[in-house]
């Protein structure tokens, strides 16, 4: 099931197909919506480089996320709007993805030494996916009052 998994760019060919992924309607407030997503990554809101990743499943788009990151640095890499499509839920591709997600952002930034994201305090699912892989927080939160976590890269549980 692992090699099933991979990461294309969401471009002009295939951004339409991306809005069309949602989560359970009780999910809606945790994560982005494609839409807001692929917008952060055109507007920059955190004046850092943001790219945006369709999460494939084979041939089928199943998941979106994407990579704000300071070019060249150790620890500044976020993953932001991780999500998988409602369909496909509750099948493993979740932590099977967030894995892979980590070892693609080593991959095409080696300099990278430590990942964050963030998370809504109530989202105890993907607290405990997070924490599952190896996420860990000192329960600190940014101005939008989610819980900050972080993975060094030596640190990463296989």
């Amino acid at each position: 099931m692992t090699n099933k998994i991979c990461f294309v760019p969401v471009t002009k060919e295939n951004w339409e197909t991306a809005l069309e992924l949602e989560v359970h309607p009780q999910q809606q407030k945790f994560v982005p919506s494609p839409a807001e997503s692929l917008a952060s990554a055109y507007i920059k809101p955190w004046d850092e480089a943001l790219d945006p990743f369709a999460i494939m499943l084979e041939n089928k788009m199943i998941g979106l996320f994407y990579v704000s990151y300071t070019p060249e640095s150790k620890d500044n890499y976020w993953i932001g709007g991780f999500f998988i499509d409602k369909k496909y839920q509750g099948l493993g591709y979740g932590k099977l993805s967030l894995n892979k997600i980590l070892e693609f952002i080593q991959s095409i930034h080696p300099k990278s030494q430590q990942i964050k994201l963030t998370v809504e305090k109530e989202n105890t699912i993907a607290r405990t996916l997070y924490e599952s892989i190896g996420f860990i927080t000192d329960n600190k939160v940014n101005k939008y009052d989610e819980i900050i976590y972080s993975v060094n890269i030596r640190d990463i549980s296989k």
